[in-house]
């Protein structure tokens, strides 16, 4: 008897997942850029927005990012700005199915700059409590982290070198983008986009 039923494929959708960062929020400088060239591209996009942001801290982002992030598979993506990059890592590590890619944008692991008057006891948990990069280097194939040359909150040197030796991150560096926030005027960009869309070719 003849198969009645043909054969189905359903196809993984590209995705990407964007975090904002530190006193940050999904309509924050570039994020609505990204998120409108992206879906140009059939890819579906998702910027949840992080709880009190004001006050980051691992244990609300990281099951925050988890609840919002829900199912991914090897067509999803990541995109961190600052603090979001160090929240993306703490999720991975929590998960086993290898993704397609991290793109971390003025991210730090260890070395980061605050302003005088910015609480220290707020980035202390996310500077000292360890990551698994071991467990994440088989969840993250590939990475591209993205750094300014003028950015006085993430050391260029140090933060790069992490990066590149930790998660083997192909690293570019931006000219005069600052922490690449919107309060700074970055409303757009490029480099981002095609980091992105070169995790997905």
């Amino acid at each position: 008897m003849a198969e009645l039923w043909p054969n189905v494929y359903v196809l993984a959708m590209k995705r990407a997942i964007i975090v904002h960062g530190w006193a940050s929020n999904p309509e924050d400088g570039w994020f609505p850029w990204l998120k409108e060239k992206l879906e140009a591209q059939d890819i579906h996009v998702d910027i949840p927005a992080m709880p009190h942001p004001m006050i980051p801290t691992i244990a609300d982002w990281v099951p925050a990012l988890a609840k919002a992030a829900d199912q991914i598979d090897h067509e999803t993506i990541f995109v961190g700005h600052s603090i979001g990059c160090q929240t993306i890592l703490r999720y991975l590590q929590t998960i086993d199915t290898p993704i397609q890619g991290v793109v971390f944008v003025a991210g730090f692991i260890k070395d980061l700059v605050l302003d005088p008057d910015e609480p220290k006891e707020i980035a202390t948990p996310w500077l000292e409590t360890p990551i698994q990069f071991e467990k994440l280097r088989a969840v993250i194939p590939r990475s591209i982290a993205i750094f300014s040359d003028n950015d006085r909150f993430v050391p260029l040197k140090e933060n790069s070198e992490s990066f590149s030796n930790l998660l083997g991150s192909t690293i570019v560096v931006d000219h005069g983008k600052k922490h690449f926030a919107g309060d700074q005027g970055i409303m757009e960009l490029p480099s981002v986009l095609d980091a992105a869309l070169k995790l997905f070719a």
